[in-house]
């Protein structure tokens, strides 16, 4: 074996090598001691003195430094820079961190037999693993003659890091070893000379992280190390292990330089033996506790402690935004850990804050003063060698000895509290949160019984909890001795081990102590874990008395003494799981699991995050619905991706419990196979609906024996730790199809929770499910949830949210891709349920897990644990809590049970709920415990925040109601009953219909038509203004024609109205794009659920921001989905979104919708009245007069009179003052018609701020029209302040507020507020009408499924403004639609069935018709283009008109294709020709260069530009737009400024000038030129996904089509030539462009675009704007800078039709 060291001197260039038979040796004073010593430090050289130095040196690759120090280079033109490029190879995700290191393992024998083709590199592979602490285990295990070296631990605890805290809670940090690449820098003075080359590593993607000292000169020798100003040692591990919140990432790293003596060969020679050293030494992942044996580990290493070396930097490679530090002392500004462990060689090592500063942590036992004082030192030491330093102190005279002995030792923290009960349940929440037992230590007597409910509820939820409880000695007992009960076996069975331990007497042998105290700890860890309980009975003297002892008693110790290790060690023997080697009861169970059908994982409380990594691993695999239990930490899990192809490998049904409310659920469900994992869930109806699904196979896996089953109903138990049992089943084949019964549970779940939701967010109250609610959006990978019993934990279960975004950062996110998912540790007291020491148990949870943690408890759990507060007050070792307690004055609890509707109220409140008026915030104040009081949700939003951001803890009281919160759930529970009912039956409708294509419910699209229509109208509308001379009248349009793969065809109407931002010519833009967008793509079925479903799909498999599509195109693209659907279906749009109605109901002529006339007021009182007269004539029971068209509210009120004398008192009026008056004259107009019983005046004022104001002052009801017509995301956040009751009515237009999809929400929030939702069409034809009018039914339908549910009353009838059919001179449609007076109402309605039949049987009339647009094909040729010595194959992609008026050539970026940009370019194409190019290198295209003697081809930007000013030429000979996107951008820009006589305009999407600073374009080149040549060696694909994970990229990462973008940039044709560009035309590399653009002035239009996200080119942006437009006031006319919203850097490809948008106005301004 080769024994490896690092060396460093100042003629260091790499690290050399040495085998085993060239061994150097070093010439030393002979000494005894191997001990280090520093010297003072005000010496200025301090010295690691070694004497034992046979061992071999480690193998690296030298460079300059963690960053470009400008100092060393800015003076010096002549130094070179060279950049390794860091290239990344991301491996799936493993289940264990010895499954990480094979797969990095096998990894690395691929790239032996495939190495790279290149002489220099640096590649590194990359794994999550699980999250658990292993790294400070894995730095202890490895040998003390280790022969890789360095190694390295550091703490991630930053909060003033010590011994204790070590120990105390989670150590996560990282583990490094091995060093790949060294940075050295040494003092100026000492080399005397600057080298002229200088090397670094290029991290533009994965952050590498480099660990180091700083002022610090090791010697070469390793054999001092000197403080040295100025000086440092950085080193990126060969093999590092960085733990992370969610997850671990394990990492190896390979660098090599053939021109030094660390090649490849000798480089992967090194990394496989760290790898194997690794493999032999690593914690294996055990199913059992194991001690801690840190502290002896760590002295075996001989670490020294010394404040010489404080601290230990980590600087990460080329951060993102910064190239270069100006100054060395940048460097000490890096994040630093001053909690580490270094070793150096097998003799050198130093060490800080890791143990503490005595060498030797016993004090002598033959010193101590007395058998008592002997006895408690061994238990408390013997404890700390175990791992046990947590220690809670009850004070006491009888456990004296002990307690002294605790407070007294270095490495144990002690916590003390008056109440024995609280401090018990303490200690079971440290364990919770540490996964150690905590001690307990007491007095006698009753003392001791105060531990039992904490003792019952470790027994019961498999809690390890060590009772150390002191007792009178034998002679005391049973004689009447003060303060001596009987305490042998206290516990009973609660107890999994009890000892009663002598009385300390010299005449036992104290080894006595060790083994029986190590026997019990082994019992307390051992599966099945618990509490174990020592009784220790102590005679006077119990202080430090002298009295005399026998030494003799000791004997036995001696090598105890001399080490750190316990005295018995208990071994436990791994055993796997594996499908091969599994016995024939695990095959029956892996076959069942494999024929499943219908399966269903259940999840139940999880603690250990390895297991919760497990549980993730199983449901992925399995690819079954989803139960998680809140408890089982991925209830409340944060979604790390928007990836749909990666979010459809997991199929979670949180709301599954709500959902179960309804009988038709629970008859659908047929379940076949049932595995659950983790303990009980919280759920009764969950686990009832189990019980009521037998017969099926039901597999329990619990590690630990007892039996968990009280339905009686499992069939296969397996005794087996989460991890072995998936580890087994990931070994098995499992087939991983969806089935329709899994995707119908998912979409049930999911409308479930949105109307939850829904429900949540409208509520003005704030309430407990609202707390639930909004608790899960305030937590963080970082903090974790403790909850209270009763309400608080099923509410958590029931309301908790959990589909959160998270953010995350960049390395995370790319290795998490596998497994989108970041959880929540959730815990809870749920062994035993009760309510009390919850408030204990979560501060002891916040000790244990080392986060900041949210503890929501009712009132009375609070008040039954408040000496919980004495304990919160002494904040030791754990980050700040926040507790909110859920104040309904009494147990709400029992308001729930059938109990509280046969008892007396009277009886309830005392002795049920226990109704109290105890002041919350007085017991807070008298513990010295901040205390916030919040009584609304905009009050419980600012104590969280306040919570959160102030480093203190914080009591949050949320007043609430016992009635109040029994009503609010009655309310929830019945609307989700309401809308599982509906659910199940469109489930149920879609399983019977054969058209469906696969078991996922989809239809596929065809193909995408469109026409324009120009139909005649008998009058204007009333949206156009007055004063026009028109004789005739138009509304202009599209028919959206869908058609699906199998004949079915969906029509839609697409109309903006010109008052709007978007006219006819951007629709029609869209149109375009959907057209290409749309073709082969799958339609779900589940979109007539509406509920938040079309934004989805619009964004998962449009891959287009959903608010970013005009509101009337997406209006006509839902109605042609819908209409497709139905067709498809053999029903009608109405039957699909609301299918209850039954079949004999669907052509009830009963079934129609009252109509509401539209009255233009143009015209004196009495002409108004007079046709309002005629339309009630007609038979109309609404009339709307549209009021303020001539701006005079004293005239429009009078119309309003004169209207209701002619009209009468049974005809609703509605005005519309279409937002024209300002407030006082909306008050004017107010007074005078106060008595005219208007039913509502719509949109009276013109400021949306004075609404309110105004249905205060002028007590008139109030309808919201154009207020909500921009409301197209975040529906409810902005209507919630419009709830006021006196706006009764919303009047909601499809085309105008974004479709139907939205409409429906908004009509929901009216109508569960009890206002009127009204349909109102926007002068379409007869097509939209006949949609409108079924989903106005719809609407109605609803609202009485509502009214059924809330309340029961009648109905209230709504007149739906669908009255502009009256305008309709001409229409779409040969028959238009049937609206008139029904004979059987005598009221003017539509006919929902004639709407059926029209849209059914649905004939275009070609008269009006402009011609039908379908799709253009895409042109595709290549030219050849030559200048001077270069030529290139031009691969050019065409489409749009052939002439050259107007033409627009795209340019790509780097990577990219010409097929970029074909969706924008088929948007913009009806009016422009539109022609994208494959770049020189990229795609198709192809160069080829003539080499002439002595001179190389150059393919620069001069070069590349020149070519294409040919190719365009040769193209068209008119000028051209230019549109470049990123280095495309850069491109155009030069070709503006230098061919300017060939460009109109140019528009810059995410572009720059280039670099003005010198150092920076000589920084950018080097990086480039690493770049390409780490392009050609590596290959395409690892540069690709390398280059993609960059920060710049970031948001470009959550786009739902990203994977399958990537993907397309791999075929390119000449990855030479690729690279050859990358390196030619570098931004480092073309002169800077900056200058010239003061120049431009207004000769040429420049638009420039950015993404919203991208901060690095909005600041360009911003200055290139300014550097046009300085000074010419003519230039801000020209030139325009766009910020595009919710993208990144990828503009064009995030959010393409605000790019097209962008592009058409800056075409037009041409």
């Amino acid at each position: 074996m080769t024994c490896r060291a690092l060396s460093l001197g100042n003629d260091f260039s790499s690290v050399a090598t040495f085998s085993s038979r060239s061994r150097i040796s070093f010439s030393y004073p002979s000494s005894s001691s191997t001990a280090i010593v520093f010297l003072s430090r005000n010496s200025r050289l301090f010295k690691l003195h070694c004497l034992k130095r046979n061992y071999e040196f480690v193998k690296g690759v030298k460079f300059d430094g963690p960053m470009i120090l400008i100092d060393d280079i800015v003076n010096n033109e002549d130094i070179d820079l060279v950049f390794e490029n860091c290239i990344t190879r991301t491996l799936s995700p493993a289940l264990t961190l010895e499954e990480g290191l094979e797969r990095i393992k096998e990894a690395v024998q691929v790239l032996r037999l495939d190495p790279p083709g290149c002489s220099s590199g640096f590649l590194r592979f990359q794994v999550a693993v699980p999250p658990s602490s292993k790294a400070l285990s894995w730095f202890c295990c490895q040998p003390e003659s280790s022969g890789v070296f360095p190694q390295i631990y550091l703490s991630k605890n930053s909060d003033n890091p010590t011994c204790k805290s070590l120990h105390v809670n989670s150590r996560r940090g990282v583990f490094g070893i091995g060093a790949a690449a060294s940075f050295t820098r040494y003092s100026l003075l000492n080399t005397g000379m600057q080298s002229l080359f200088k090397r670094y590593i290029s991290s533009d993607s994965t952050l590498i992280m480099a660990y180091g000292f700083m002022d610090v000169n090791i010697n070469q020798h390793l054999d001092s190390v000197n403080h040295e100003d100025g000086s440092f040692f950085f080193f990126v591990p060969q093999i590092e292990l960085d733990e992370q919140e969610t997850t671990s990432i394990l990492t190896s790293t390979l660098a090599w330089d053939d021109s030094s003596v660390s090649t490849f060969k000798e480089a992967l020679h090194s990394l496989e033996i760290s790898l194997n050293q690794l493999s032999c030494h690593i914690c294996p992942t055990n199913d059992t506790w194991k001690p801690d044996c840190t502290t002896s580990a760590l002295r075996k290493f001989s670490l020294v402690e010394n404040g010489s070396i404080p601290r230990v930097y980590m600087k990460s490679i080329a951060p993102v935004g910064r190239e270069s530090m100006a100054d060395i002392m940048e460097l000490k500004e890096s994040p630093s850990s001053t909690q580490f462990c270094f070793r150096l060689s097998p003799t050198v090592a130093f060490k800080t804050n890791m143990l503490d500063q005595a060498n030797n942590l016993f004090y002598s036992l033959e010193e101590s003063a007395n058998i008592n004082t002997v006895w408690a030192s061994l238990i408390i030491d013997e404890c700390s060698r175990l791992g046990l330093t947590y220690f809670c102190i009850a004070p006491g005279s009888r456990s004296s000895p002990l307690a002294v002995a605790a407070s007294s030792h270095a490495l144990i923290t002690c916590i003390s509290c008056f109440d024995e009960r609280s401090l018990a349940f303490h200690a079971v929440g440290y364990a919770r949160g540490s996964h150690i037992p905590a001690v307990v230590i007491t007095s006698s007597g009753t003392a001791v019984s105060n531990l039992l409910p904490a003792v019952v509820e470790a027994s019961q939820d498999f809690v390890p909890l060590i009772l150390l409880t002191a007792d009178r000695p034998p002679e005391l007992q049973e004689c009447g001795a003060n303060q001596a009960i009987y305490q042998v076996n206290h516990f009973g069975s609660f107890v999994r081990y009890f000892f009663n331990l002598p009385t300390p007497t010299d005449h036992i042998p104290a080894k006595m102590v060790l083994t029986t105290l190590d026997s019990a700890v082994h019992w307390a860890t051992s599966t099945p874990c618990g509490p174990v309980h020592l009784n220790c009975p102590f005679r006077e003297p119990l202080e430090n008395s002298p009295s005399k002892w026998k030494s003799s008693c000791l004997k036995g110790l001696d090598f105890w003494i001399t080490n750190a290790e316990p005295y018995t060690k208990y071994i436990h023997m791994q055993q796997s799981c594996r499908f091969n080697n599994a016995t024939g009861q695990l095959i029956d169970v892996l076959t069942l699991v494999q024929r499943a059908k219908n399966g269903l994982l259940v999840i139940g409380a999880i603690q250990m995050e390895d297991e919760i990594w497990a549980a993730l691993h199983l449901a992925k695999h399995l690819g079954w619905p989803v139960v998680a239990d809140i408890l089982s930490g991925l209830r409340l899990r944060k979604h790390l991706t928007s990836f749909p192809e990666i979010e459809g490998n997991f199929l979670f049904v949180d709301h599954l419990d709500h959902a179960l409310l309804s009988k038709s659920v629970k008859g659908w469900l047929e379940i076949d196979v049932v595995i659950q994992i983790g303990s009980r869930i919280t759920s009764k109806r969950i686990c009832q609906m189990l019980d009521a699904c037998v017969p099926f196979s039901y597999i329990m896996v619990d590690k630990n024996p007892n039996r968990q089953d009280p339905s009686h109903i499992v069939t296969h138990r397996i005794q087996s730790s989460i991890v072995g049992f998936v580890d087994c089943l990931l070994k098995a084949r499992v087939p991983h199809s969806r089935s329709k019964w899994a995707t119908s549970l998912q979409v049930l779940s999911q409308m479930v929770e949105r109307e939850i939701q829904f429900q949540i967010c409208i509520e003005c109250s704030l309430t407990e499910p609202h707390v639930a609610h909004v608790i899960s959006e305030a937590l963080s990978s970082e903090s974790s949830l403790f909850l209270g019993n009763s309400m608080s934990i099923r509410d958590a279960d029931m309301y908790g949210h959990g589909r959160s975004i998270c953010s995350k950062s960049v390395t995370s996110l790319m290795l998490d891709s596998d497994l989108p998912f970041s959880w929540i540790r959730v815990a809870g007291n749920r062994g035993a349920s009760g309510i009390d020491g919850l408030l204990s148990t979560a501060i002891g949870f916040a000790v244990g897990c080392n986060k900041k943690v949210f503890c929501v408890i009712g009132d009375v759990s609070f008040l039954h644990d408040t000496n919980g507060l004495a304990i919160l007050n002494q904040s030791k070792l754990r980050k700040p809590m926040t507790i909110l307690v859920l104040n309904n004055h009494g147990g709400g609890i029992f308001s729930f049970l059938p109990l509280a509707n046969k008892t007396e109220p009277s009886i309830l409140h005392q002795y049920f709920y226990t109704s109290h008026n105890i002041s919350i915030g007085n017991l807070c104040l008298a513990h010295g415990i901040k205390h916030l009081y919040a009584q609304t949700k905009m009050e419980l939003e600012d104590a969280l925040f306040a919570a959160q951001n102030e480093d203190m803890d914080c009591v949050v009281e949320i007043e609430s109601s016992i009635d109040g919160n029994a009503n609010f759930h009655s309310i929830l529970q019945k609307f989700a009953l309401q809308t599982a009912e509906d659910t199940i039956s469109l489930l149920s409708a879609s399983f019977s219909r054969s058209s469906i294509k696969d078991e996922f419910f989809y239809f596929k699209v065809h193909k995408i038509e469109y026409s324009q229509y120009r139909i005649a109208l008998c009058a204007p509308p009333t949206s156009t203004s007055l004063g026009h001379d028109h004789k005739e009248f138009y509304r202009e349009g599209f028919i959206l024609s869908l058609f699906l793969e199998g004949g079915s065809v969906g029509f839609g109407e697409v109309a903006p109205l010109e008052i709007h931002r978007e006219n006819l010519e951007d629709a029609e833009d869209q149109l375009r794009f959907l057209m290409h967008a749309m073709k082969g793509v799958k339609i779900s079925c589940f979109l007539s659920l509406l509920k938040g479903s079309f934004s989805c799909w619009i964004w998962n498999e449009l891959g287009i921001l959903p608010s970013s599509i005009f509101p009337s195109v997406r209006c006509g693209l839902e109605m042609a989905i819908l209409n497709a659907i139905a067709d498809a279906r053999g029903s009608s749009l109405l039957d699909i979104l609301y299918s209850q109605t039954n079949e004999k109901d669907k052509y009830q002529s009963s079934m129609e919708v009252q109509v509401c006339a539209l009255l233009d007021s143009n015209g004196s009182p009495a002409e108004v009245a007079n046709v309002a007269a005629a339309l009630v004539e007609e038979g109309f029971s609404a009339i709307k007069l549209k009021l303020a068209r001539w701006g005079d509210p004293i005239h429009s009120a009078l119309v309003i009179q004169e209207v209701r004398k002619k009209v009468g008192c049974h005809i609703d009026i509605r005005a519309d003052a279409n937002r024209r008056w300002t407030y006082e004259e909306a008050m004017e107009f107010s007074s005078f018609v106060k008595d005219c019983g208007l039913q509502y005046i719509e949109e009276p004022v013109q400021d949306e701020d004075h609404i309110l104001k105004f249905c205060e002052d002028s007590g008139l009801p109030v309808a919201l029209d154009e207020t909500i017509d921009h409301v197209h995301e975040n529906h409810l956040e902005k209507l919630v302040k419009f709830s006021h009751p006196r706006i009764v009515a919303i009047v909601i237009k499809p085309s105008v507020v974004g479709g139907f999809e939205n409409a429906a929400l908004i009509a929901q929030w009216a109508q569960q507020l009890g206002k009127m939702a009204v349909i109102s069409a926007a002068f379409e034809s007869s097509l939209s009408l006949s949609a409108y009018v079924q989903f106005s039914c719809y609407l109605d339908m609803q609202n009485a499924s509502r009214f059924r549910v809330s309340n029961n009353q009648a109905v209230p009838s709504v007149a739906h403004g669908l009255g502009t059919y009256r305008w309709l001179k001409e229409d779409i449609t040969t028959t238009p639609v049937s609206i008139g007076r029904n004979p059987h109402s005598n009221f003017v309605e539509a006919s929902v069935a004639d709407a059926r039949k029209l849209l059914k049987n649905l004939q275009v009339n070609q008269n009006v018709i402009n011609g039908v647009m379908t799709e253009e094909q895409v042109h595709r040729y290549q030219l050849n283009v030559e200048l001077d010595n270069v030529s290139c194959l031009f691969q050019v992609q065409e489409i749009g008109q052939k002439n050259d008026d107007n033409v627009l050539v795209f340019l790509h970026g780097f990577l990219g294709t010409g097929d970029d940009w074909i969706p924008i370019m088929n948007a913009i194409s009806g009016s422009a020709r539109c022609i994208s190019v494959d770049l020189p290198g990229h795609g198709k295209s192809i160069i080829n260069t003539v080499n002439i003697a002595g001179q190389e081809p150059c393919l620069c930007m001069e070069t590349i530009a020149g070519l294409l000013h040919n190719l365009i030429h040769h193209i068209t000979p008119t000028k051209v737009t230019l549109v470049g996107y990123s280095m495309g951008a850069r491109i155009a820009l030069y070709m503006a400024l230098k061919f300017g006589y060939k460009a109109k305009g140019a528009a810059l999407i995410s572009g720059s000038p280039g670099l003005n600073d010198k150092l920076a374009r000589k920084i950018r080149a080097a990086k480039d030129d690493s770049r390409a040549r780490s392009m050609v060696a590596h290959g395409l694909q690892p540069f690709v996904e390398s280059w993609y994970a960059g920060e710049l990229w970031r948001s470009f990462r959550s786009h739902p089509h990203f994977n399958r973008i990537v993907e397309s940039r791999l075929p390119q044709h000449d990855v030479q030539s690729l690279a050859k560009i990358l390196s030619g035309i570098s931004i480092g590399r073309h002169p800077s462009l900056w200058e010239e653009l003061k120049n431009l002035n207004f000769r040429m239009p420049l638009v420039v675009m950015y993404g919203e996200k991208d901060t690095k080119f909005k600041k360009i942006a911003e200055a290139m704007i300014n550097t046009l437009c300085s000074g010419q006031e003519q230039s801000n006319k020209v030139h325009k800078v766009v910020e595009v919203p919710d993208c990144g850097h990828a503009v064009h490809l995030e959010n393409p039709l605000s790019v097209i948008y962008a592009l058409r106005h800056f075409m037009n301004s041409l």
